[in-house]
């Protein structure tokens, strides 16, 4: 592909920047897991359960972010959304790193994911700027491969700090990260936004933009099968540390552990990236979406006859395969979501991420705080929310006919 002048000097440094970007989400959470008990104490938590909100809270944040950001992009262009986003995310930071009690602590982590929101609407308002079509899914797919790095390292990051430091130094690492990224994006990214295609702020115009969005059958239809999916999967995140920590024993195992599960995500985005320009992003989301579903209910059955507590490794290989398959319907739900996007590419990621998130959250907690030393929440979170996406998938592509 021909360099073009709104990137960095090499499509490589281009696909690391974007991944890195989007990657401070992941790190944001994955990283405080070992943590959470920690916290718990030192916040004086009382339910133990409340302690996985510090999670959640990022993606409710986001979920109220991106829908800002996406105007905000098309107005004014995509490098400054990026440049507030970062700024309220060093803000949220601070305010974590300081916090004495869970309010403040949720406080801080709802600014943080707040502010991740437009480096990630950013992002893919960007690639969409440069790309379309099953290009658009491939580069997607490799850039999430460089993403995947961040999961499988960021539990043992967490780890090590907190074998030398409090959970505070977390939040630290976090601020120099986000102000060295955010000086790298501010010297080699150029704007991709033409003026003439600014779209003027104000509220008739975006509500215009975002009801295009919602009444669009495919775009409305795969960002909500993408929130039946994020939803199953802020489940699992919120319940890794206990299940693998506590229920199973792990403790100082669990980084490692985590790490063999994300990757498993990284594998399945690096695979969708050979495959989608062959076979196209419907085909691969179906079948990963059946393959979800179907092992989910299979499992669920193990787990039930194992009353919530089935061995460890039928556990692994059930989640590895799961994972594999979520890992691409990520690399290909959103795409498809916005395909039909372009020419309002900032609000149209806006809405897309919002509403998926929107969706996502209160699904994740509900699937957190049924947990009582008992996976079977989680398995039957899966299973569930894969037969909904599933059967919304067909709907979408029956009417696209």
């Amino acid at each position: 592909m021909k360099k073009s002048k709104t990137e960095p000097d090499s499509l490589f440094e281009f696909i690391i920047l974007m991944a890195i970007m989007m990657s401070l989400v992941a790190l944001c959470i994955d990283a405080m897991l070992p943590a959470l008990p920690q916290i718990g104490k030192d916040l004086q938590v009382t339910n133990i359960n409340d302690t996985q909100l510090i999670i959640s809270f990022v993606f409710l944040g986001m979920a109220f972010g991106q829908s800002i950001y996406g105007p905000i992009a098309d107005r004014y262009g995509r490098k400054p959304a990026a440049y507030l986003g970062f700024s309220l995310f060093i803000l949220g930071c601070l305010i974590s790193l300081s916090s004495h009690e869970l309010p403040t602590m949720l406080g801080g982590r709802l600014l943080q994911g707040f502010g991740l929101a437009g480096p990630r609407i950013v992002c893919m308002a960007l690639i969409r700027d440069l790309f379309k079509g099953n290009e658009m899914a491939r580069i997607m797919s490799f850039i999430m491969v460089v993403f995947i790095l961040t999961p499988t390292i960021a539990p043992a990051f967490g780890q090590l700090v907190l074998t030398f430091w409090s959970w505070r130094a977390i939040f630290t690492s976090f601020l120099i990260l986000g102000i060295v990224v955010l000086i790298w994006f501010a010297l080699r990214q150029e704007e991709t936004l033409n003026p003439l295609n600014r779209v003027p702020f104000s509220l008739k115009k975006i509500s215009k933009a975002m009801w295009e969005v919602l009444t669009h059958r495919i775009a409305i239809g795969y960002t909500i099968t993408a929130g039946f999916i994020s939803g199953s999967f802020l489940g699992y995140l919120n319940l890794s540390q206990p299940i693998f920590q506590k229920q199973y024993g792990l403790e100082s195992r669990f980084p490692l552990v985590f790490a063999i599960l994300a990757a498993s995500l990284g594998i399945a985005a690096f695979v969708n990236g050979k495959l989608v320009m062959r076979y196209g992003m419907q085909f691969m989301a179906n079948r990963s979406c059946l393959l979800s579903t179907l092992i989910s209910f299979i499992y669920l059955i193990v787990t039930l006859y194992f009353v919530g507590h089935p061995p460890f490794w039928t556990l692994m290989a059930y989640l590895i395969v799961n994972l594999f398959c979520i890992g691409i319907l990520f690399g290909n739900l959103n795409s498809l979501a916005m395909e039909p996007l372009g020419h309002i590419a900032g609000i149209g990621a806006g809405v897309v991420g919002s509403l998926s998130t929107f969706l996502a959250v209160p699904v994740g907690i509900f699937i957190g705080h049924n947990y009582h030393n008992n996976i079977t929440p989680l398995v039957l979170g899966f299973a569930v929310l894969g037969g909904c996406a599933t059967i919304l998938m067909r709907w979408v592509q029956k009417t696209k006919c």
